[in-house]
């Protein structure tokens, strides 16, 4: 026989739940109440931070032409500046479009945007943002057409600096093109104004006490598209609106990233890998915009959402001198139709109902209403729609079925990932305790939840077969499970295309083997890229100032690269300093290395 003080604790819990007004009577949640809202962009610190950030350049003097275009490089995260390379991002089978330019889809020829100087005058080259790559083209004669078909053959050039660049001893004597005429290509239009790049390096090697001439530039001009429009949509997403003048002032504010171009494919891999936020899970919606201060290109902003946002919201045109242009918002697609239940609308206040165009609720054997969708806001996560499983008017304790009225179209072979938010708080925590939801993949457990909880993201991994059935089991009433804010979407997939072919295309030259040892700064390299790449995409969950402390040595180890990739290029006799930096560079990649295993 039950003890007394057992049975006064089951009086107590069965006077509690005979207490609790049902969903169906638009009973109170028993829970604190949310107060939670979703942040909005900080458009002070993305300003300050453009201020900080310097994303201009111009071909090295040091750099052979022909180069393959580098892939787009995030230069600041959420206000922190840092120098991260995106390599290769895909989804799945799923592959990047670089079909056009990522301005847009050419619309026209090429028009003048400027003249050079006359030929007797020194003049200066673009330092501008978004430079992609350069080749000289025979300088017998100031060659502008070949310039310009060479930039029609790169996706990402709408814009070519045209200019003789004197006094460099690799272009004279070693690159086999052996011109001076160069042709820049940029993946932004640039004006005179930004011709700011006059030379002055020193090239040529130092001889005894001789002085060594500089490199000065003559008859810069500048040629660019006079029409640009259409980005390409990325896989996986749909355009919402844009371009305009005014980027989105939105709730579901994740936070935002500078890239070095503009380049919505970059943008949506950041989006994809941004990660999951506590209070509205993965990325949902990006908005791509260039600042432009003072005339001039300055900054390419993606700010992240996990909250889809419209045209409505895109109210920010700027701050002083900073004015935004190009603004697009692209929305991810979700396989999965109306995760929200913002479908639901038979009422503007509160009512419910068992199936809808878009879910179908599913009872137990004799029973109704043990799976349900409401239209009422304090029930739901997000909005005014949510399910609940659980017999809404508190009849029985069975459990109900939630699914898409029809099966998802995915992508057989293909990774996807299921989130929800779930609440199991609408009874208390000692009633919620009982209450359990299984997440089904084709009448498989693959995830769900237990216990009591408010609103949480519930994760579930899954693989497409081409049409799949998703469904939400449990609640046991008073044991209610409400369900919001649910999306299939494709997981985030890293892929490092670095291989030796390159480096030693990039970085080796023509050194043979006793000078330079191109394995090891592979594997160095590829250490760097893989740092970068985690910390730019988890949301620099990293400790900061171990990051610091990282970039630092990256720089340094890239400044020894750049050195010696120069005494490569340069005259045998350069051997013997070669291997010094050899050993400098070897110090710097274990120093590295440590600092990696330590994280």
């Amino acid at each position: 026989m039950p003890s007394p003080t057992r049975l006064l604790a089951l009086a107590a819990l069965l006077i509690s739940v005979t207490a609790i007004v049902p969903p169906s009577q638009k009973g109170a949640p028993n829970q604190t109440p949310d107060d939670f809202t979703p942040a909005t962009p900080d458009n002070d610190l993305i300003a300050q931070t453009a201020n900080q950030v310097d994303q201009k350049s111009a071909p090295p003097v040091d750099a052979p032409p022909n180069a393959d275009v580098p892939p787009t490089s995030v230069t600041a995260i959420d206000g922190t500046v840092t120098n991260s390379t995106i390599d290769g991002v895909s989804a799945s089978n799923s592959t990047r479009r670089r079909d056009v330019g990522r301005l847009g889809r050419r619309q026209s020829k090429f028009e003048k945007i400027f003249d050079g100087l006359p030929a007797d005058q020194h003049d200066a080259s673009i330092q501008g943002t978004a430079y992609l790559t350069y080749t000289v083209v025979n300088n017998a004669t100031y060659n502008v057409q070949a310039c310009l078909d060479w930039c029609a053959g790169i996706d990402e050039c709408v814009f070519v600096n045209v200019y003789y660049e004197f006094n460099n001893y690799l272009l004279d004597f070693v690159f086999g093109e052996k011109s001076n005429l160069k042709c820049a290509a940029y993946g932004d239009i640039h004006t005179a104004a930004e011709k700011l790049n006059f030379g002055g390096q020193q090239s040529y090697p130092q001889l005894g006490n001789e002085t060594v001439p500089l490199t000065y530039i003559t008859q810069s001009s500048g040629w660019g598209l006079s029409g640009i429009k259409e980005a390409v949509t990325p896989d996986g997403y749909e355009l919402v609106f844009g371009p305009t003048g005014g980027a989105n002032n939105a709730p579901g504010y994740m936070g935002f990233a500078f890239i070095d171009k503009y380049d919505v494919d970059a943008c949506a891999a950041l989006c994809n890998g941004r990660g999951v936020d506590a209070n509205g899970g993965g990325c949902a919606y990006f908005n791509i915009w260039r600042a432009v201060v003072d005339g001039i290109p300055t900054t390419y902003t993606c700010s992240m959402y996990y909250l889809v946002a419209d045209e409505s919201t895109a109210v920010n045109f700027g701050q002083g001198s900073l004015v935004v242009t190009l603004s697009r918002g692209y929305a991810r697609k979700s396989v999965l139709i109306d995760g929200g239940f913002e479908g639901y609308t038979e009422c503007d206040d509160f009512c419910f109902t068992a199936s809808y165009a878009n879910w179908i609720g599913t009872s137990s054997s004799g029973s109704s209403l043990d799976a349900s969708i409401f239209f009422y806001p304090p029930y739901a996560h997000t909005g005014h729609g949510s399910g609940l499983l659980g017999s809404a008017p508190g009849l029985n304790n069975q459990t109900g079925t939630l699914k898409p009225a029809q099966p998802l179209t995915t992508d057989a072979g293909v990774n996807y990932v299921v989130q929800c938010f779930m609440s199991s708080a609408f009874s208390g925590p000692k009633i919620e305790a009982a209450a359990k939801v299984d997440i089904m993949w084709n009448g498989v457990r693959v995830g769900g939840t237990s216990g009591f909880t408010e609103y949480a993201l519930v994760e579930a991994s899954v693989v497409g077969t081409g049409s799949d059935e998703l469904a939400f089991v449990g609640g046991a009433s008073p044991a209610w499970t409400f369900i919001d804010d649910c999306k299939l979407i494709t997981p985030y997939f890293v892929t490092l295309k670095i291989v030796g072919t390159m480096l030693e295309k990039a970085i080796c030259g023509s050194a043979d083997a006793s000078c330079f040892r191109p394995a090891l700064v592979t594997a160095a390299f590829c250490h760097t890229i893989q740092i970068r790449t985690l910390r730019m995409l988890s949301a620099l969950e990293v400790d900061r100032i171990r990051v610091a402390e990282i970039d630092a040595q990256i720089r340094d180890l890239e400044h020894s690269l750049a050195t010696l990739r120069f005494y490569i290029f340069c005259m045998p006799t350069a051997r013997k300093e070669c291997r010094i930096r050899v050993a400098e560079i070897d110090a710097q990649i274990r120093d590295l290395e440590h600092f990696l295993a330590t994280l």
